[in-house]
């Protein structure tokens, strides 16, 4: 009975292990924490379990059966995620190398425990190893559910993805070809001694290497996002310069109106008519609709009157509220990228939403003379994911890159935003602050 005891205690290492490998990836689980902790725990117990009885029934090492419930285990690591095969293959396989070294040095604990070579660790040392196991896992809890979850949640697949798997597939073969072909050379103390050290140092090595790959897959993801949002602001600044072509139209349009006016009075003082109609006919078109008007300043006027034109023409509600006068003390480019970004945002989301249930609303206000503040809201149907208190699009990555624009533009100018949903509605606001 107690090698039956000793063999199961082998197998439980598994267990340790594929916790520490779920900790990362919380939020790409296919069911529920507790569900799947629910179904998984006994499983993996009853597998454990299984392989104990089974190799001591056969008289055989934990080392024949043990790959087959790390297999069975990796299966159901994989199909429990909804996260690309190279991320979740890596890390389980970092986390099988980490552990095949700590059970080197358990085994060589075990030569230092027992004076002979048995088919499984003696008592003392199949509980070390597990206390080993544990004690990793809780050591290493919060660089996988910190760092390590926020490199699996980056969007971008950093090319060292593809190739990290050799690290620990490297360690993992080394460490089996370590093994001496005659079992009781370990059981000579020099060899004892000089074992742990080895693979305590393997250990620590593998920890660093792992550590350059994080630093690296980091430094790759950086640069990534940055060419990424370079890109998009050079779209933005092409959409900007449409916009600017748009408020300087809307601007001499304003301007030609007094001259409009002026002319339209000759005529009807002259009582000539078909000449005020044909004028009419042809300052027509360089007329602005006074239902596109929406404050005194032209900028925030272009803008708002652009997209509020693409909402109309997709039957979409558009309300909008600009309490602005001609001149505003803050920089009019900034405001209109963020109002820009917002109603690009809030155009897309309504597009992906029932007709019946459409709807845009945006304000736009100065307080206290010195903070401007910008608050919009819109309909949307679909998941919102939330990443570093930034709700984004799950279809849409752009709709992230404004996000985060708009973020980094309100704390440039010493104010904030906030964004929340709730029943179907997203809300968007962003204070300005004039210093």
């Amino acid at each position: 009975m107690n090698d039956l005891m000793r063999a199961i205690l082998e197998m439980t290492v598994v267990i340790p292990g594929l916790l520490l490998a779920y900790l990362p990836m919380k939020a790409y689980l296919k069911v529920r924490p507790a569900k799947l902790f629910a179904g998984l725990a006994p499983l993996m117990i009853g597998l454990c379990v299984a392989g104990g009885v089974c190799c001591w029934l056969l008289k055989i090492r934990t080392t024949f059966v043990l790959p087959i419930v790390v297999l069975i285990a990796a299966w159901i690591y994989v199909r429990t995620l909804r996260v690309s095969i190279w991320k979740s293959g890596n890390i389980f396989l970092a986390i099988c190398a980490v552990w095949v070294c700590i059970y080197r040095i358990s085994g060589a604990v075990d030569g230092a425990l027992q004076a002979e070579n048995n088919l499984y660790f003696c008592m003392r040392a199949a509980i070390i190893d597990n206390l080993l196991c544990w004690g990793f896992t809780a050591i290493a809890c919060y660089p996988a559910i910190r760092p390590v979850k926020k490199l699996i949640e980056n969007e971008n697949m950093a090319q060292t993805w593809y190739f990290f798997w050799i690290l620990p597939v490297v360690y993992i073969v080394f460490n089996l070809f370590m093994v001496p072909k005659q079992g009781n050379v370990l059981y000579v103390e020099q060899t004892l001694k000089d074992s742990i050290f080895i693979h305590i140092m393997l250990l620590l090595m593998l920890g660093l290497l792992y550590f350059l790959f994080y630093l690296m897959a980091t430094s790759l993801n950086k640069t990534a996002n940055l060419e990424k949002e370079k890109a998009f602001l050079e779209m933005q600044k092409v959409q900007y310069d449409n916009l600017c072509t748009v408020i300087e139209e809307i601007r001499q349009a304003k301007h030609d109106l007094r001259h409009h006016f002026t002319q339209l009075s000759a005529m009807a003082d002259r009582e000539a008519w078909e000449e005020l109609k044909q004028y009419l006919a042809k300052a027509q078109d360089r007329i602005p609709s006074l239902d596109m008007i929406f404050s005194e300043n032209c900028a925030a006027d272009g803008v708002v009157g652009h997209y509020c034109a693409l909402a109309r023409e997709q039957h979409i509600p558009f309300l909008a509220k600009i309490a602005l006068p001609k001149e505003i003390p803050f920089d009019e480019m900034e405001m209109c990228i963020v109002l820009a970004n917002l109603l690009e945002n809030a155009l897309e989301a309504s597009l992906r939403t029932d007709p019946a249930k459409r709807y845009i609303r945006v304000d736009v206000h100065i307080h206290a003379e010195r903070i401007l503040l910008i608050c919009l809201e819109n309909a949307f149907e679909g998941d919102v994911v939330e990443k570093d208190g930034v709700f984004q699009s799950a279809k849409r990555k752009e709709a992230g890159i404004r996000i985060r624009s708009v973020r980094r533009i309100a704390e440039k100018n010493g104010g904030g935003c906030s964004f929340e949903h709730e029943d179907g509605v997203f809300r968007a606001k962003v204070m300005l602050r004039r210093e």
